[in-house]
């Protein structure tokens, strides 16, 4: 049986694709003509031996197979650029001090900073975790040279749009829901303390609906709101990043919910031009963070 590989450029111009949603954008940003992206894609599916794409309406979406073969091209690629940078920057040294949102903590931190320190070993990493406020202050007044933060409309001197988010209803994962629209009674809310981005998303989209709410549980950390909505203490609102399996997302409709919109991901860098240290770092982060946001529709415009 003949061993089939994969070219790493086709991977990456079909990896691109689905986190721009559209080949034309992809093209684009790899300084190619659309007749050779398309050439690559046939290209992927004659490798792959099966269809990757599916017609949906006006655009295209992956087939199992397609999603099977993300997955894996974003691990090759990553491990290659991993490679690369180790062997082009096996002297890169220095210090970057990186801050970002309690949700990425312990799913994106260590997956980005053990790629890093394996291709970087000498270079030092500050990390902090902490909410949104200080990560603009920090990040504003030098202290940080990094800071990847949920968008609240504030715009530092140089930050850089990631993507969207969809912001959700959140429940215990097991048992009936606590709280349901008929019943007449307020929404039971847990909230992170204020100031909250996602908590004031939450009531305005509560006051919006005509639903009254009270504030059931409030936690100064991430951890405690878990905690109580995992007991049934009220109902949360946060993004799928970073989901403990204690809790589940909830369909609004079910229980008589209003819907949410997206919420923005930003990195805020300290400076325009940042050391090669943390400008690599940066690099990592927008990769590990853009492979990890859910699609926006599905769709792929080709």
């Amino acid at each position: 049986m003949r061993r089939t590989i994969f070219d790493l450029d086709v991977l990456r111009t079909f990896s691109t694709g689905i986190e721009l949603g559209n080949f034309a954008k992809a093209a684009e940003r790899l300084g190619r003509s659309t007749s050779a992206v398309s050439a690559q894609l046939k290209k992927l599916e004659e490798q792959a031996g099966t269809p990757i794409f599916r017609k949906a309406g006006r655009g295209l979406a992956l087939t199992d197979a397609g999603e099977t073969m993300l997955g894996y091209a974003r691990r090759l690629l990553e491990l290659n650029d991993e490679a690369a940078a180790a062997v082009h920057s096996v002297e890169l040294e220095g210090w970057v001090r990186l801050g970002l949102q309690e949700d990425f903590g312990e799913t994106l931190l260590p997956e980005v900073l053990g790629r890093f320190a394996r291709a970087h070993p000498k270079v030092r990493i500050e990390a902090r975790v902490v909410r949104n406020a200080e990560l603009l202050d920090r990040v504003t007044s030098g202290k940080l040279d990094l800071a990847l933060a949920w968008s609240d409309g504030t715009l530092t001197a140089h930050c850089e749009a990631i993507g969207e988010v969809p912001m959700c209803w959140i429940g215990p994962a097991e048992g009936q829901p606590v709280w349901h629209a008929a019943s007449g009674e307020p929404m039971p809310l847990a909230s992170l303390e204020a100031p909250c981005l996602l908590r004031n998303a939450a009531t305005r989209a509560l006051d919006e609906a005509g639903i009254s709410w009270r504030l059931a549980f409030v936690s100064p950390s991430l951890g405690g709101l878990w905690a109580a909505t995992a007991a049934g203490l009220g109902f949360t609102i946060r993004t799928p990043v970073g989901l403990p399996a204690k809790v589940r997302t909830l369909q609004p409709e079910a229980v008589g919910l209003p819907g949410l919109p997206k919420l923005g991901l930003v990195l805020h860098r300290a400076e325009a031009e940042l050391q090669p240290a943390a400008a690599r770092l940066a690099e990592l982060v927008q990769q590990s963070v853009r492979g990890a946001l859910p699609a926006s529709d599905g769709l792929i415009s080709h």
